[in-house]
């Protein structure tokens, strides 16, 4: 049996054995590591001292394996192409399905001119085309030698090099380098040290202000009201309860009426010191009759609240607010709470904003802060939660600790209405009366007090269209704002270094420099140093300031820690709707005065749900007119006809136009071998593609 086993041995165990799994559409294969053949062979055999120690494969055995592995990789190309494809599809369904935001609308062209709104599109195409005309000009001088590791090249080589019908492309390329040594850039480098030195100073700012803000916590800094007034409050009804005055404006919010009426009617104040106004813009007829009937609803519950809607509605929010101070009966008050129609205060609001005003005559507006009901509802809520933990816990505190001013937020604070008098009321001029009103307080010499453990509960955004349109209307008010207040500033009586703090810090620094550097740098500088290397961007500018940034500016919001990333990418990529609306301000273009009011899908907590049910028990006892019980199903009926419409998405043109000038440069990036500039080009190129899709956020019906 010795030499069959020896030829068994010899002739059927070569190389490694390989089971071969058919599976679809893939091949799979398992290595097994068989015996050696010194395994087969026994002691006594005459060929084991012949037979070379070396474990060499079997050629053939050896070919197969190569030939699986080939296989297997070209499936899994063809699986990556494939998901290329299918994506390639998928974007191109949402481009044809979807609406793009160069398309005019009835109201955008009551509120726009398209020529203006397309001019900053325009310009980013520009940019776009010429990016890839490069991009195919610098590939093709790679592959015919031409390898800059750096920027820095030798010029008279350049010049010496021969000129001949076959170094066509050589000697042009050559030109094309020479040219942009010596004219582009020289002044695009200047540029890029003008927005560095612009965002080294907004750095030191937001690191000054984070200091502040650990200051304070390390203090246990925080107004605290007079002991009396606290103790006039616990006294009962003769304590210290001034009138006040209770306004929420609101335009067609359906979604969110019943939750903030019924909010601010369980205030605990007393009744006969507080009248509550329901300021109703809505221009929908269904809208208006709810609105009126829940407020007939809590009349009958002993609320003191009243319903009123203007007939000729100018100025929107402002104008309404102006309308209703104009009311005779509003001189017996003293005090006014303002909350806008998604809001909902806790039922000791007023009992922990309005002591602080006795006592501090000086004292004309008391902000909380706000809270969201939805902030872990999707990637957008949480982003912006970011956002507004940072602007409330950090600049609202410190500015209003160290120099009581601060913008108001134009909802859940309480204003004296003396000091309303007293700065000249609403004004209908821009879109950010709250942040106008303050201004002409703080110039009149009244201070603002910030309490960020007193929170007010609200929404947040879910749309990319509507927080878009929200941003719109933030970023261009401040500068219609600056235009029409800078004389008056600097003709009012304050100090020079209040002076200087509203001009500069809080005008130019945070409402101008911030948007213009943000998008300048990272968006057009940035991709154009990939094509002109010769103006560099260090490394710390792309990549470290950036993150320590965003690490300070996450440090409010501490549970958000995983989205560091996704936040630095997503305010980058909205410096191009801030930097648009800035524009639009600053030189009062078409968008300038562009006002929407922000969709509200009203939510609320688990609390407000339950104190709400127990306030439907109650007014199902009460009665209803029949045309209000009809108008209630006719809602019913077409609320069921939204859920049935499908939710389309909005292509937003100038984001996609970025996001693929950002991903040419990225591809430009690899042949300088550039690392952190080619991943932060990538990955923000990808974030513009994201949203220019509308792919963050919910999507509207």
């Amino acid at each position: 049996m010795a030499p069959l086993f020896d030829w068994w041995a010899k002739d059927s165990h070569r190389g490694t054995p390989v089971v071969v799994k058919m599976e679809n559409p893939n091949w799979s294969m398992v290595e097994l590591e068989g015996p050696s053949e010194e395994d087969f062979l026994t002691t006594d055999s005459p060929s084991r001292l012949g037979r070379d120690k070396s474990r060499n494969k079997n050629a053939k055995q050896l070919t197969w394996v190569l030939l699986l592995k080939a296989h297997k990789a070209a499936g899994c190309l063809t699986s990556i192409a494939t998901a290329m494809v299918t994506l390639g599809s998928a974007i191109k369904r949402r481009i044809h399905s979807g609406r793009t935001d160069i398309e005019t609308t009835d109201i955008d062209r009551e509120n726009e001119n398209p020529t203006v709104k397309t001019r900053f599109y325009t310009f980013i195409k520009i940019f776009l085309w010429l990016s890839v005309l490069l991009l195919g000009f610098e590939v093709a001088a790679y592959f015919k030698g031409w390898h800059f590791g750096a920027p820095h090249l030798q010029l008279q080589y350049l010049l010496a090099m021969p000129f001949g019908f076959q170094d066509i492309f050589d000697s042009l390329y050559s030109r094309w380098v020479l040219f942009r040594v010596e004219y582009l850039a020289p002044p695009l480098q200047f540029l890029a040290n003008a927005c560095i030195v612009l965002f080294l100073v907004q750095s030191i700012d937001r690191l000054v202000l984070c200091l502040g803000c650990f200051w304070i916590r390390f203090k246990n800094i925080k107004p605290i009201p007079k002991q009396d007034a606290v103790a006039d409050l616990e006294s009962g009804e003769n304590g210290f309860f001034p009138m006040v005055l209770v306004q929420i404006p609101m335009c067609n919010e359906k979604e969110v009426y019943q939750q903030s009426i019924a909010a601010v009617c369980n205030l605990d104040w007393p009744k006969s010191k507080i009248l509550i106004q329901i300021l109703d813009d809505s221009d929908d007829p269904t809208t208006r009759l709810l609105i009126k009937e829940e407020v007939n609803k809590w009349q009958q519950e002993g609320a003191h609240i009243l319903y009123r809607h203007r007939v000729i509605r100018d100025g929107y929010k402002a104008g309404n607010l102006k309308s209703a101070m104009n009311c005779s009966y509003v001189k017996d008050y003293e005090f006014v709470a303002i909350f806008d129609a998604d809001f909902q205060p806790a039922p000791d609001f007023l009992k922990r904003t309005v002591p602080h005003f006795k006592g501090n005559e000086e004292l004309g507006l008391v902000q909380a802060r706000w809270s969201f009901v939805n902030k872990d509802e999707n990637l957008l809520t949480r982003l912006q939660n970011i956002n507004l933990a940072f602007h409330f816990e950090v600049e609202q505190q410190v500015n209003g600790i160290f120099i009581n001013f601060f913008g108001f937020n134009g909802t859940a604070g309480v204003w004296r209405i003396k000091a309303l008098e007293d700065s000249g009321g609403w004004l209908e001029r821009t879109t950010v009366e709250d942040m106008d009103i303050a201004v002409r307080a703080h110039l009149h010499g009244w201070k603002f007090i910030f309490l960020n453990d007193v929170e007010c509960q609200c929404e947040l955004p879910e749309s990319y269209e509507a927080y878009r349109k929200q941003q719109h209307r933030w970023h261009s008010g401040p500068m219609q704002l600056f235009r029409l207040c800078l004389p008056a500033i600097i003709r009012s009586k304050i100090s020079i270094w209040k002076k200087f703090n509203m001009v500069f810090l809080f005008f130019l620094l945070r409402k101008l420099i911030l948007p213009f550097y943000s998008f300048t740098l990272f968006c057009i500088i940035l991709p154009m140093t990939m094509f002109i290397p010769e103006a560099e961007l260090p490394a710390w500018v792309v990549c470290y300031i950036p993150a320590t940034m965003s690490f300070l500016n996450i440090l409010p919001a501490p549970k958000s820690f995983p989205f560091i990333v996704p936040y630095l990418l997503f305010e980058n990529t909205m410096s191009v709707t801030k930097f648009n609306a800035m524009i639009s301000g600053l030189f009062q273009l078409g968008s300038a005065y562009e006002w929407v009011v922000t969709k509200k899908s009203g939510r609320s907590s688990e609390g407000d749900l339950v104190s709400l049910a127990k306030k439907e028990t109650k007014h199902q006892r009460g009665s209803s007119e029949p045309n209000l019980e009809e108008l209630k199903e006719e809602i019913m009926q077409q609320d069921q006809k939204d859920k049935k419409k499908k939710k389309h998405n909005r292509i937003y043109m100038k984001e996609l136009a970025l996001a693929f000038l950002l991903l040419t440069a990225s591809a430009r990036s690899l042949l300088s071998a550039q690392g952190i500039h080619f991943y932060f080009l990538l990955f923000q190129g990808i974030s513009f593609l994201l949203v220019g899709l509308d792919l963050i956020g919910e999507q509207v019906q």
